[in-house]
């Protein structure tokens, strides 16, 4: 069976978890704890460490049924198919969160002004700076070598 990752709706990610663990599907949702910070008072809350996502392990033929799930909006695609996560890189996570050091940790992508270097291509082992984001492409400039660098991403 296949890992898949299953895109939610905002806020769902611990809902959908719960409902598709009902229905009898695995599924896996990493949470953190997080302080957040009110007017009044600071609080521990339990937040997903991927917002929107939840990891669900299933057979292809069942994949229709995680939308049984009101909170389920579509699977995450790459290339064209959806996308597949491996079982040591799920384990390797589950591990991660289960270390006994505490740590603080947020996913985001990429901002306008990160310098990032590049790992694979024509131009491994340059860095770059993040010119600038589209809903299709990153521009990036590569000054080491004087040119811009436009990247397609799905």
């Amino acid at each position: 069976m296949n890992w898949y990752v299953v895109y939610t709706k905002p806020k769902w990610e611990k809902k959908v978890a719960e409902q598709l663990h009902k229905l009898g599907i695995e599924c896996y949702c990493p949470l953190t704890i997080q302080v957040r910070q009110w007017s009044d008072r600071k609080k521990k809350v339990e937040v997903p460490l991927f917002n929107s996502y939840v990891f669900v392990q299933l057979e292809e033929s069942d994949r229709n049924l995680v939308f049984d799930s009101p909170g389920v909006v579509r699977y995450l695609f790459w290339l064209g198919k959806p996308a597949i996560v491996r079982d040591e890189e799920i384990n390797t996570i589950k591990k991660w969160m289960s270390g006994s050091k505490p740590f603080d940790l947020t996913v985001s992508p990429y901002q306008k002004g990160d310098v990032i270097a590049l790992e694979s291509g024509p131009f491994s082992n340059q860095k770059a700076i993040v010119q600038e984001i589209t809903n299709t492409h990153y521009v990036l400039v590569l000054e080491s070598i004087g040119c811009v660098l436009k990247m397609k991403y799905k």
